[in-house]
């Protein structure tokens, strides 16, 4: 399946909640679904019937994937190592899903939503203890260092991001210097620590079965 690249606002009217797609727009009134709280096309608003067992633990893992915007192979992937994990299955998917490079961009307030950060890393414009990473899915470790390139610190995007970022709050398993558009992993997230409107347990009934 391709990856999705259009209106990311129809994802939140689909899931029936914001997942912060769209970054400071997801915070006004003009995000779409304050106006129109119901399913996207035609049938949208005549079709609101309650949503139970197997549909209801698809709906979450649709959340997820599309908060993080992965492919499903590649959330099966994680899924996958997350079960061979010792301890809760759950909280090791999410704590991966916050590990990718394009994640940990978003947290440190290089961008103001996911899917701006995505970019960012895919130009290059991120550099992970000193060399340029440019995979978004990369996996970022405890001690790892990451920074906005010297020569993309003066981008527009990046500049509003952090501002934006310096008034909201810092994410306590991640040190950042606004300044100088670094940071540093200190600690694995804990599943506490992760805000997400996302049931993670109903993600793994899903694919235990």
């Amino acid at each position: 399946m391709a990856r999705y690249t259009g209106p990311v606002c129809r994802l939140c009217r689909r899931e029936g909640t914001k997942l912060f797609l769209k970054g400071t727009k997801c915070l006004s009134d003009k995000c779409p679904i304050e106006k129109r709280n119901f399913a996207p096309g035609q049938h949208g608003q005549s079709r609101k019937a309650k949503i139970v067992g197997y549909g209801l633990q698809l709906r979450e893992k649709q959340k997820a994937k599309r908060i993080y915007f992965t492919l499903e192979s590649q959330f099966r992937a994680y899924y996958e190592k997350a079960s061979k994990h010792t301890g809760v299955t759950g909280e090791f998917l999410i704590q991966q899903l916050e590990r990718r490079l394009d994640n940990v961009a978003f947290r440190l307030g290089f961008a103001i939503s996911r899917r701006q950060a995505r970019q960012i890393v895919r130009h290059g414009h991120v550099e992970v203890n000193g060399r340029k990473v440019n995979i978004p899915s990369f996996q970022v470790g405890v001690g790892d260092t990451i920074a906005i390139r010297e020569n993309a610190k003066k981008l527009v995007v990046v500049e509003a991001a952090r501002d934006y970022a310096a008034q909201n709050h810092t994410p306590t398993w991640l040190q950042i210097d606004f300044e100088n558009l670094t940071g540093k992993v200190v600690s694995l997230p804990k599943r506490e620590e992760v805000s997400l409107p996302v049931n993670e347990q109903l993600i793994v009934e899903l694919y235990s079965k």
